[in-house]
C-alpha cells in the first residue's frame, strides 16, 4: 500500500472532516498520515519520505491558531520547498483549503499551484462537469452534483489543463479541477472538499483516487 501524507486543519476547514472522509474509502490502496501541525512537523527529509502530498490547508497554523502556517525564517516547509519536492518527481495534490489562498496570503504558493482564491458564496448546489473525458483523472467519472463551497479561483499560470470545470447558480462557472507538470512532478488542483457529504461521495471518492494515482505516474 502506498503512504500519503496529508496536511490539513485551518480555522474554516477542521481536520475532523479531512480524517472521517478518509475513513469513507474502502479500497486500501493508500495509508494516509494526517499531519496537523504542519509548521511545526513538517521537515523537507520528512516529506521526502511520500511520493504523493495532499495539502488540504489554507495557511494558518491550526484551527485553533489563525497565525500563518508559512513564515519565512520559522516554517521548515512552505512553497519553495513543496516545489523542489514536485520537481524532484513528487505528486502534489491542492485539495479544497489548499486552495484557498486569496491575494496577499502566499504570492509563492499561489505561484505553485497556479491559481488564486477569490471567494466562494453561502453553501449551495454545485455541479461538477467534466471538460475533458480523456484527462486521465475524469476516468469513470461523468458530470455529478454536490452541496457544497462553490470556489472561484483566478488562474494565473498559462499551463493548466483544466479538465473539470464547476458551476452554480451564484457562482457561475469556475475551474474545479486541473493539472500541472512541475519538473519531474506531478501537480493537481481540486476545488470541491468543504463538507463530509462531498468526501463520501462516490464521484468524489474516484477522481481523489484518480488524482493521487495520475500523481504516482500510474495513470
Amino acid at each position: 500500500m502506498e503512504r500519503v501524507l496529508v496536511i490539513c486543519d485551518d480555522l474554516w476547514h477542521p481536520a475532523e472532516v479531512v480524517e472521517k472522509g478518509l475513513e469513507a474509502r474502502k479500497d486500501g490502496r493508500f495509508i494516509f498520515d494526517v499531519v496537523k501541525a504542519a509548521k511545526d512537523i513538517l521537515t523537507p527529509e520528512r516529506i521526502a519520505c511520500y511520493r504523493v502530498i495532499v495539502c488540504c490547508k489554507s495557511n494558518s497554523v491550526i484551527a485553533a491558531n489563525t497565525a500563518p502556517w508559512f513564515e519565512e525564517g520559522v516554517t521548515e516547509v512552505g512553497p519553495a520547498e513543496f516545489e523542489s519536492y514536485i520537481r524532484a518527481g513528487g505528486g502534489f495534490i491542492a485539495l479544497h483549503s489548499g486552495l484557498a489562498y486569496g491575494e496577499g496570503s502566499s504570492p509563492a504558493y499561489n505561484a505553485l499551484v497556479g491559481s488564486r482564491f477569490i471567494t466562494h458564496p453561502p453553501r449551495c448546489t454545485v455541479r461538477l462537469h467534466v471538460d475533458e473525458p480523456e484527462h486521465p483523472i475524469a476516468e469513470g467519472i461523468g458530470d455529478f452534483t454536490i452541496r457544497d463551497e462553490h470556489y472561484a479561483l483566478e488562474m494565473i499560470c498559462d499551463d493548466a489543463d483544466v479538465f473539470l470545470t464547476s458551476s452554480s447558480e451564484k457562482g457561475g462557472v469556475q475551474p474545479a479541477g486541473y493539472t500541472r507538470l512541475v519538473g519531474d512532478g506531478r501537480l493537481c488542483a481540486l476545488t470541491p472538499g468543504h463538507t463530509l457529504d462531498v468526501w463520501e461521495n462516490e464521484s468524489f471518492i474516484r477522481l481523489l483516487t484518480n488524482a493521487m494515482e495520475w500523481c504516482l505516474k500510474e495513470r
